[in-house]
């Protein structure tokens, strides 16, 4: 199988362009075209991971951290990072990388944090904006529902659980084409006035170029007229952070033993108890210190997530529980996200998570 096929699959699920600006997924070594028989999940692509490869003979690595986080200068095999970029091409093995992109989707790290943790209403803890476009396009009536259908396959008109989404107006255009053109109604060099539907829709702006290519190919008009706007709406399933509820409220202390079993952790570094029962959840995988205020202002009663820092804990406030699992704790489900994103699409293709727990902290 091209790696291209595997990316598209991962991509469709987490638009590569949902990631931070300071991160690095997608395809790190490897190219698109090349073929791969079968490839090894992971959290992280260490010299440990790249040997287990080697040893097994993968083609391919898909982590959810980048191996190459900052730039690179040279290449030495001076640190494990320079190691593993030329021991990956001399035993020709990709590396691809679903970071970021992963945790601002609803149904990614956080998701896979919230589905272990049982929460029902759960919802983004901090959405994002601009993710939202709008197009508009004017056709002839009779080819109105072939161009509307054509943009709802390509992705346009989602609205949360309600799809084919879309506001139709008639009008009249007008144009005069030149001795150069080839007009689908009316004549060259004669002002044609055509009764027209104004059709508008909204649409992510990572699947922008595929919705273009499908106005532009059920469209029957020779030049086809379209707008573009940037839209400032919040979009509620891309995001920072999630917010649950328990089906059924729980002592403080039994739910941190719960989450201690659920995340197979001896130890978790947590504010000051409140005595309170616990009923909202919050959550972030990896380092979420950035959303203590926005779980706070949201009614949670309990914040989980990783690293947190020894002043980030006074911002609780007696209000809410901080809770720090650890950063590869609170991701180490990613690993088994990956492995059935693409076991579903496809069955029939070789996949393994790796046996090798990459954790870089230990306990005493």
């Amino acid at each position: 199988m091209k790696i291209k096929s595997l990316i598209s699959v991962l991509e469709d699920y987490a638009p590569i362009s949902l990631q931070e600006g300071y991160d690095n997924s997608g395809l790190i070594i490897g190219h698109p075209e090349d073929e791969v028989k079968n490839a090894l999940i992971c959290l992280d692509v260490t010299e440990g991971v790249l040997k287990e490869a080697i040893d097994n003979g993968f083609g391919m690595i898909i982590s959810h951290h980048p191996l190459i986080f900052r730039g690179i200068n040279k290449i030495n095999r001076k640190n494990s990072v320079e190691r593993i970029i030329v021991n990956a091409i001399q035993h020709n093995i990709a590396i691809y990388a679903i970071h970021t992109n992963m945790d601002n989707i609803i149904q990614g790290v956080n998701g896979k944090i919230a589905q272990k943790l049982g929460l029902t209403n759960v919802s983004v803890l901090d959405t994002k904006k601009d993710l939202f476009r709008k197009i508009v396009t004017f056709c002839p009536h009779n080819y109105a529902e072939k161009v509307r259908n054509a943009l709802f396959e390509a992705g346009a008109g989602q609205i949360g659980d309600y799809d084919k989404c879309s506001f139709n107006a008639e009008g009249t255009g007008t144009f005069k084409g030149n001795d150069e053109t080839n007009p689908f109604v009316g004549a060259k060099n004669e002002l044609h006035y055509e009764p027209e539907i104004r059709i508008e829709t909204i649409y992510p702006f990572h699947k922008e170029q595929k919705i273009i290519n499908a106005l532009l190919s059920s469209h029957p008009y020779e030049m086809v007229a379209f707008d573009i706007f940037k839209l400032e709406n919040q979009y509620q399933e891309f995001g920072s952070g999630l917010m649950g509820e328990l089906k059924t409220e729980l002592d403080e202390v039994v739910f941190l033993d719960q989450l201690k079993n659920i995340f197979n952790i001896h130890t978790i570094r947590h504010s000051k108890l409140l005595d309170k029962p616990i009923k909202l959840v919050a959550v972030c995988g990896g380092s979420g210190s950035f959303l203590i205020k926005k779980a706070m202002a949201n009614g949670a009663d309990i914040f989980i997530t990783g690293d947190v820092k020894y002043h980030d804990f006074f911002e609780a406030e007696d209000k809410l529980i901080i809770a720090d699992i650890g950063h590869y704790e609170s991701e180490q489900f990613t690993k088994e996200l990956i492995h059935t994103i693409l076991i579903e699409k496809i069955p029939n293709f070789a996949l393994q998570i790796s046996g090798l727990n990459t954790n870089p902290i230990n306990y005493f």
